[in-house]
């Protein structure tokens, strides 16, 4: 069936490239949303909000040979003839690229993953109904371009699902990517719903009745992928998609923007871990009495009772019954969100945003991926709203695996979610991004800064006194940064040593004081992603970096000298340093854009 041509009625938001390295930068710029258009969308660019990338072998060999031709141009620059912005963009510009290089020519998702067609399919339709950024006539008929382009996706991905000669495709991601299937499907009737809506009020009349046309072929291309992954493709598959060491260490370094090893990186976060246990500890036994007032306070057995882990545990247990219900969740982190804002306003901690912030459920298709999610506007993308996902409990489940879910997300943890999620957190960060002049910053956002930034600022936050009435609270932030450490080591250990189940379970519930329920969403996360989930953990510490980098330039500045800044005793807590201000030190960090954290210290070292 031919379809009307699409014509976009957003225009190209991008200022007018000025300068040699701005051109060049338009020009990949263009080479690269042609390439990935539903990246494009959710940028903010919506040239090409009908179109899907070309999944074909063809399409692979073509992105490949964009990377090779815009690396040639900005590794031919001059930089006697670059800013000092520009220096620092062309840096990161280069990354970019070889990691660009990496994705398509050595890991190859797309031959093993089939998970990341869903994600894409799912994205590229929820981008175009989940903000209002143009109107109906274009975002409708781009959903409605998208439909009839979807069969053409899932054919693709049938035709590229046949493994690589050293990597089989992932038995682990068949089977997710069969539970979450169901939710593109889903979308296609989210939008059909939303264009008879729109009609009924003289909205594009027409659309329902073409939208249901296409979403005929579009369910039956749905169908034939489910099928092939539950029969030809589920039959070669095995395993659950670990890299191991060579392939994860060469992913580690794109992640990170760094040479760090693995094996430097879980020695760090090992050591980290148990001094993490032993604040945990520490708090504990100055609790107990407040929260278990009817029980003393255990004592060991035999030298093999691990009493401090029993008592951290009971504490836990007790602050973990109080908790919201599933239809309070929503509701709670909204009153949250206003509270935190309202600490960060007497305190004068920090600029907040102006554009909105929306607390919803997560939708289907992003479900497996974690409990909570910052969903914001594109950088080209103004005045829009942001989401702040989270994942419902599966109420169909046993009502155990309901209270476990709850406990874990207890009323102190939602506090915390709420900090790293919103304000000061990803939210906040992410606006202030948005902000930057720098494109190549703002567009290309790195992981492991807004991760960083998001851990970071909540230990701040707790530093400045945030629920400082509450001990409880600061017993679940540890709680809350040793899952951000047990992240990294179970994400090295899994790609790179074969942590199996048992002793995964160990790490977080054991050892790291987590419900049941979380470990085990936390168990396949990890296994379904790799090198993402240590940039929590890793960020922040580079955050820490800058900021006792920051503490020495201004005490050394104030006549106090360097040894003014004391040493950390975990992270954080570093009181008051004379001639520093977080207002300003904070601000500074964010006003970049969203680089690698290095790129962001050399800037802050330049100009101090």
């Amino acid at each position: 069936m031919t379809t009307e041509p699409f014509v976009s009625l957003v225009e190209d938001s991008r200022p007018a490239p000025m300068t040699a390295f701005q051109r060049a930068f338009h020009a990949f710029l263009d080479d690269y949303f042609a390439a990935y258009p539903v990246w494009a969308t959710l940028t903010g660019y919506h040239l090409l909000d009908h179109r899907w990338g070309d999944f074909s072998e063809d399409g692979r060999l073509a992105r490949l040979v964009i990377v090779d031709v815009h690396e040639r141009t900005f590794r031919e620059m001059s930089e006697a003839e670059l800013s000092a912005d520009e220096r620092i963009d062309r840096g990161i510009m280069l990354e970019l690229l070889d990691h660009l290089r990496f994705e398509e020519g050595v890991l190859r998702e797309s031959n093993w993953d089939p998970l990341a067609y869903v994600y894409v399919a799912g994205s590229g339709l929820f981008g175009l109904l989940a903000r209002e950024y143009a109107p109906w006539s274009h975002r409708g008929n781009a959903f409605l371009q998208r439909v009839h382009g979807l069969a053409r996706v899932f054919d693709d991905a049938r035709a590229n699902l046949v493994g690589l000669p050293d990597r089989p495709v992932s038995l682990l991601h068949v089977e997710t990517a069969l539970a979450q299937l169901s939710g593109v499907g889903d979308l296609i009737d989210e939008g059909i719903a939303e264009a008879q809506r729109r009609a009924e009020g003289g909205e594009e009349p027409d659309l329902p009745a073409a939208l249901e046309t296409a979403a005929g072929p579009a369910r039956e291309a749905l169908e034939r992928f489910r099928a092939a992954l539950d029969t030809e493709v589920r039959a070669r598959a095995e395993g659950d998609g670990r890299l191991g060491p060579e392939l994860f260490q060469q992913k580690l370094q794109h992640t990170l923007s760094s040479d760090l090893g693995y094996e430097e990186l879980r020695a760090r976060a090992r050591r980290d871990y148990e001094l993490v246990r032993t604040e945990m500890v520490r708090l504990s036994r100055e609790l107990w009495p407040a929260w278990k007032p009817d029980e003393a306070l255990p004592q060991a057995k035999d030298e093999s009772d691990d009493v401090d882990s029993r008592i951290v545990r009971g504490v836990l247990d007790a602050i973990a019954a109080e908790h919201r219900q599933p239809d309070e969740l929503l509701e709670w982190c909204q009153q949250e969100v206003v509270r935190i804002e309202d600490f960060c306003r007497e305190r004068s901690l920090i600029g907040l945003p102006e554009e909105s912030l929306k607390i919803t459920w997560t939708p289907v298709f992003m479900r497996a991926y974690g409990r909570a999610f910052l969903d914001s506007p594109g950088p080209l993308d103004k005045g829009q709203s942001s989401y702040f996902w989270i994942t419902p409990p599966d109420e169909s489940g046993p009502p155990e695996d309901v209270e476990s879910y709850l406990r874990e997300d207890n009323d102190r943890m939602l506090r915390l979610l709420c900090i790293h999620e919103g304000v000061p957190g990803h939210y906040l960060q992410l606006a202030w991004s948005n902000r930057s002049t720098s494109l190549v910053r703002s567009i290309f956002s790195n992981g492991m800064f807004a991760e960083g930034w998001a851990v970071y600022v909540t230990q701040v936050m707790m530093d400045l006194g945030y629920g400082g009435d509450d001990p409880a609270l600061m017993l679940n932030h540890w709680k809350f940064y040793l899952r951000a450490i047990s992240n990294a080591i179970m994400d090295v250990e899994i790609h790179t040593a074969g942590m199996d189940e048992t002793a995964a379970m160990e790490l977080m519930v054991e050892g790291g004081f987590q419900e049941p329920d979380e470990a085990r969403a936390k168990w396949l996360r990890a296994r379904l992603t790799s090198t993402q989930l240590c940039t929590y953990y890793l960020g922040s510490l580079e955050m820490w970096d800058m900021e006792v980098a920051a503490r020495k330039r201004a005490a050394v500045a104030a006549g106090a000298g360097a040894a003014a800044v004391p040493a950390q005793r975990i992270v954080g807590d570093l009181g008051e340093t004379p001639g520093f201000d977080y207002r300003r030190h904070l601000e500074s960090v964010i006003s970049h854009g969203s680089p690698p954290v290095k790129w962001v210290a050399r800037i802050l070292q330049e100009r101090a």
